[in-house]
């Protein structure tokens, strides 16, 4: 049987799945979703029998789907997901998962519900680095983890808004968040700090903080520092350094090097994470298995709360437990 699937979002991480669904056997890209409908026919014109849509309800109207890819913004979460539920048709999608915390949990209650299939767009999980971290850390104890997301301010308009986003922290950093707890553990308690020290001076329209500073306790015991910044033009990183009794395991988009006192070994990604991801997917849409996706929204909801935490403790400048 080949799969029908729908893509609603035509920007990068709508076309990039896409690209990489279209290479697999027994996949068919079936359908776009976009803003308007020369937007959606523009992608669909570049997958053969794929069709444009202007509205989700139009494709589900026209198309039978096994499943559906939400590739949207922050802050345009909620129509397609309640759409998909209500029909019962499996979901993958990007974070973050909103903005806030209400549309969310109310998309959460109703996939538990319904026990649906879904997964959410947390690539990191699947790096080969991190397999290599996880296998390490289950003999070595964890003091603490610095994490980092460091680089400039996305093009687009919704971005800089924090009704757009959610800031740094919801919209881009929710990837080391997410990484610390798959390979650290439950994140029990969150103190934040953000500053507005030059973006707002230099752009248009833009509310989001550009520097800040997160320091979270997690269940174990162990603490963590997750730090971000959007006003760099050069330097970008993103990573996550876990320091434990035996050394440093330093994860970034490259992979994994362990730093011990003997000296250090580097582990290099040599898988897709994203082609992973979605083998992972579709294997459960086809056969009902969901265990070999990493995040499923449920698990992504836990991950939402911790930034959204942060947002709120320095918003207000007092901790926020969890």
């Amino acid at each position: 049987m080949t799969l029908q699937i729908g893509i609603i979002g035509t920007g990068w991480f709508g076309m990039m799945h896409a690209e990489k669904l279209s290479k697999i056997e027994g996949v068919q890209v079936a359908a776009f979703v976009a803003t308007s409908q020369q937007k959606a026919d523009s992608a669909a014109s570049q997958f053969a029998g794929a069709r444009g849509y202007d509205s989700i309800h139009n494709m589900l109207d026209d198309r039978k789907l096994d499943a559906v890819y939400i590739c949207v913004p922050p802050f345009a979460h909620g129509e397609a997901e309640n759409a998909l539920i209500e029909r019962s048709i499996p979901f993958l999608v990007e974070k973050p998962i909103g903005v806030n915390e209400q549309e969310p949990y109310a998309i959460l209650k109703k996939i538990e519900a319904k026990e649906l299939i879904t997964s959410v767009g947390y690539h990191f999980r699947y790096m080969d680095g991190t397999d290599r971290a996880r296998e390490l850390l289950r003999e070595r104890t964890v003091g603490m983890a610095l994490g980092y997301w460091m680089g400039s301010m996305p093009g687009v308009s919704w971005w800089r808004r924090m009704e757009g986003s959610g800031g740094q922290f919801v919209e881009q950093t929710t990837h080391i968040v997410d990484l610390l707890r798959y390979t650290v553990g439950e994140v029990s308690e969150v103190y934040a700090a953000y500053g507005d020290r030059i973006m707002s001076s230099i752009e248009e329209g833009v509310s989001v903080p550009d520097v800040g500073t997160v320091t979270l306790k997690l269940a174990s015991g162990a603490v963590a520092t997750i730090s971000n910044t959007c006003a760099i033009s050069a330097g970008d990183r993103s990573g996550l350094h876990i320091y434990t009794n035996k050394g440093v395991l330093e994860l970034g988009h490259g992979g994994l090097v362990d730093v011990e006192a003997g000296g250090r070994t580097d582990y290099a990604n040599r898988s897709n994470p994203y082609e992973l991801e979605n083998d992972a997917f579709l294997h459960a849409v086809r056969t009902g298995d969901k265990s070999k996706i990493r995040s499923t929204y449920e698990d992504a909801w836990l991950t939402h709360l911790v930034t959204l935490a942060a947002n709120e403790s320095a918003r207000t400048g007092l901790p926020v437990k969890l």
